[in-house]
C-alpha cells in the first residue's frame, strides 16, 4: 500500500500517522480513522477541549485556570 505521504506499507501492517490516525494496509487498500475520542459532553461555556497532539488526546479545562480538569459526560470517536 502507498500512503498519502508516498511511503510504502505491507500488507496486514498498522501504523499512527503524524495526524493521529491509525491506518491498516490490506489488498483491499488502506483504511484509516482517528485514534482518539472527542469530548463532547462537558460546560463548553466553562471549559474547553485542548488536543494534544505528542499523546493523541483531548484534556478538557477550565477556560480561566487549564489547571483544572472539567468532567466529562461522553466523547465520540
Amino acid at each position: 500500500c502507498l500512503d498519502d505521504e508516498g511511503k510504502v506499507h505491507e500488507f496486514d501492517s498498522s501504523w499512527r500517522t503524524d495526524d493521529c490516525n491509525d491506518c491498516f494496509c490490506s489488498k483491499s487498500g488502506i483504511r484509516c480513522c482517528t485514534s482518539y475520542a472527542t469530548p463532547v459532553g462537558y460546560d463548553k461555556e466553562k471549559c474547553e477541549s485542548i488536543f494534544n497532539q505528542e499523546t493523541c488526546s483531548y484534556k478538557v479545562v477550565e477556560k480561566d485556570d487549564h489547571s483544572k480538569e472539567c468532567p466529562v459526560h461522553s466523547w465520540v470517536g
